[in-house]
């Protein structure tokens, strides 16, 4: 299941990097497929755009993510006390750190597996702990929920990183998890990879 999902995954990323195919390719596939595939493509895309290559060698800790039923409790536990949907949450955490695989601090210092920058968890952590799943979970509810969602999801998202594309891919993500909720499962599966100068390498899976 893994593999087969990382193969889904590797051929997103290779679609995203070359939009003719990406087009011929819709076209051969059924309707929802194809709506799927586009979704996934797209958000890959954006970002991409965003991404920062690295030309030296650096230290990335990665480490197995919590079991996904666990998380996706904890993601309904945020939903519940914040009113931010569950999917938006879990698609944060895909783009941010592959449901946790990640653990090293960005390249700007942003920390723990929704990648909260210091002064903006203080803010919002409300006095739990920046590496732990569940605070943090509930510190990104919290966050967006003060930015205006669930009303306005754009800009909620857009206050937690200030690019469209980013606030766009969350918003694909999360649109194909409210579709099917085995979206978060595929999801789930996908491996973290790091964008260099001479390529992208794969540092989680099989």
């Amino acid at each position: 299941m893994v593999l087969l999902s990382l193969y889904e995954q590797r051929v997103y990323r290779y679609l995203a990097r070359h939009s003719t195919i990406a087009s011929r390719t819709y076209g051969k596939l059924p309707e929802d497929m194809a709506a799927r595939a586009r979704d996934n493509v797209t958000a890959i895309r954006d970002l991409l755009s965003l991404a920062h290559p690295v030309s030296g060698p650096i230290k990335i800790k990665v480490e197995a993510p919590q079991p996904a039923d666990a998380l996706l409790a904890a993601f309904r536990r945020a939903e519940r006390r914040f009113g931010v949907e569950w999917e938006v949450l879990a698609a944060v955490m895909l783009v941010e750190t592959k449901f946790g695989r990640v653990r090293s601090p960005s390249y700007v210092g942003a920390k723990g597996p929704m990648q909260f920058m210091p002064g903006t968890w203080k803010a919002y952590g409300m006095g739990g702990d920046i590496d732990d799943t569940g605070d943090a979970l509930l510190a990104a509810a919290n966050y967006l929920h003060a930015s205006g969602a669930p009303g306005d999801y754009r800009r909620a998202l857009y206050a937690y990183n200030h690019s469209q594309a980013y606030v766009d891919a969350v918003l694909l993500h999360a649109r194909q998890m409210k579709r099917d909720v085995r979206n978060y499962y595929a999801y789930y599966t996908w491996q973290v990879y790091v964008i260099t100068t001479k390529g992208e390498r794969r540092l989680t899976g099989p």
